[in-house]
């Protein structure tokens, strides 16, 4: 019978901890980081129009590899996979810094997301190796505390880097943080060695269909260039192959996703709710730093800035969440957070040329606090309901519940800003004298530029504002919506404590 703890010394522990904690940092300041720097790397590179590529690569590659990292773990162990990852992001990271196109950038992105589906899902996994469900609890404090050091730093350093030196050094930054969690995890992570099982092996054709799936199902709500029925193909396509990816899964001797898990009322709701929430939190990353630096004029450390805010308001709630799993009901606690997250939405409907940045930092300090009571509880909670052979499964899931709906929401929502911000632009020059603002329906990136920007008429600078002020209300109208759906969906989780639907953990160690 598989253990449910690794039998670590407490050093190795403690380091195995360390390791995941740098690890997380590498992660966390990888979305905060890339979202300083994309107004300013948009105004080097250009293609607005594809502002939203930049993350959905990204968010793409991670969410359909998530599930395989997660299932070949459970088959052969957290460290080789852990380490390939690492090695992956890295990669991706120092091609990123020298990309020279925006479609170069896109790719790389991509690769770099690869990687990340390893690092942040594994890494949450061995977390759930190594500690029993109280214990998890109280290193939530930790692991939220590396979230808040990224929070600060991310933003500032990112805006430090592209304003004084070059956008390029947010990717480069990755380099020497990723060499030491990868020295660590394969310095003290000990697994066991399999005791003469064979693993079934790895359900390949589920996996294919499943990453065929999600791409298409992605590339056609994400594509701006597509025209609509042939989006809809690609929709319809992706659908058609869930269908397929569930009929191999019922009939796999050992399926990349059992789908008996979703009767785990838990799992379920974990999956459902991380999907709206991993939505509504992407669009508050991606497009709040453009409403700062486009509508409010600010460079990209002070667009940065507020992002700080929503990632500390993250982690203090999500060490109060975690403390509060051990007493409260899951259900009372999620609920809570979507109420939270529904209000700083609200909030970021009601920003406008007008706003001022506390208005925004306000804003984003309640969904943050939001985020922080729903994404915490909810993965410890899942975690704690299944034997350690399936962790990697539901761990992996759980995360790709988050990055696919992260993925969905940014394309959707910069389609939204997209097909606004071009009617607003058209509708600009019909009301305004002069031939120029034409060049701008296709150049909006002038409001980006601080030089370019100085140099506009103060009338058609208010013109320009306006039009992508309306782009955005949309967005975060669309954004409020879905966070709506995400407090909704809090009422699948079962009554009672985390502990009253928890398997057997064997002695805490």
């Amino acid at each position: 019978m598989t253990p449910r703890f690794l039998d670590l010394t407490r050093r190795e522990r403690r380091m195995v901890t360390a390791g995941v904690m740098v690890g997380i940092f590498l992660g966390a300041m990888e979305s905060t980081v890339v979202a300083t720097a994309m107004p300013t790397i948009v105004a080097s590179l250009g293609g607005l129009e594809v502002y939203s590529w930049v993350f959905s690569s990204y968010l793409l590659t991670s969410t359909v590899t998530v599930p395989l990292w997660g299932k070949l773990s459970d088959l052969y162990g957290r460290r080789p996979f852990y380490l390939v990852g690492i090695g992956l992001f890295l990669l991706g990271s120092v091609a990123c810094g020298f990309s020279r196109t925006m479609t170069e950038l896109i790719l790389f992105r991509g690769l770099q997301g690869i990687g990340a589906g390893a690092v942040l899902a594994l890494g949450l996994t061995i977390v759930g190796d190594i500690y029993p469900l109280e214990a998890r609890a109280r290193m939530q404090g930790l692991f939220s505390g590396v979230w808040g050091v990224a929070s600060i730093a991310g933003p500032f350093l990112g805006g430090l880097l592209t304003d004084h030196f070059s956008w390029r050094w947010v990717f480069f930054v990755n380099v020497p943080v990723g060499l030491v969690a990868c020295f660590i995890i394969g310095r003290f992570l000990r697994e066991p060695q399999s005791e003469g099982v064979r693993p079934r092996g790895v359900d390949f054709a589920g996996g294919a269909v499943l990453i065929v799936a999600v791409v298409l199902l992605l590339v056609g709500l994400v594509g701006s260039d597509w025209h609509v029925q042939g989006r809809l193909g690609l929709v319809m396509g992706g659908v058609a192959g869930l269908i397929v990816f569930g009929w191999i899964e019922r009939r796999a001797e050992d399926p990349m996703i059992p789908l008996g898990l979703f009767r785990n009322r838990i799992f379920l709701a974990s999956f459902i709710t991380g999907l709206l929430t991993g939505m509504a939190m992407f669009g508050a990353i991606s497009f709040i730093p453009l409403f700062v630096q486009a509508i409010l004029g600010t460079d990209a450390t002070a667009a940065g800035s507020v992002l700080t805010p929503f990632m500390l308001a993250w982690v203090l709630c999500s060490v109060f969440g975690a403390r509060l799993l051990l007493h409260q009901s899951v259900r009372s606690i999620v609920l809570t957070g979507g109420v939270a997250l529904s209000v700083g939405f609200f909030l970021f409907t009601r920003l406008g040329i007008a706003s001022s940045r506390p208005e925004v930092m306000v804003a984003m300090a309640v969904g943050g606090a939001g985020m922080g009571l729903i994404m915490a509880p909810l993965l410890i909670a899942v975690q704690h309901t299944v034997p350690r052979n399936q962790l990697g499964v539901v761990t992996s899931v759980t995360m790709f519940s988050r990055t696919i709906g992260g993925a969905i929401g940014v394309g959707i929502l910069g389609a939204v800003m997209a097909r606004i911000l071009r009617g607003e632009l058209l509708s600009l020059v019909g009301r305004t004298a002069g031939a120029t603002l034409g060049a701008f329906v296709e150049n909006p990136e002038v409001l980006l530029q601080p030089a370019a920007r100085a140099g506009l008429p103060p009338s058609l600078l208010v013109g320009l504002q306006g039009a992508m002020a309306q782009a955005l209300h949309g967005v975060f109208l669309v954004g409020f919506a879905i966070a709506l759906l995400a407090m909704v969906s809090a009422f699948l989780l079962p009554e009672g404590l985390a502990k009253d639907h928890a398997i057997s953990e064997g002695p805490a160690i």
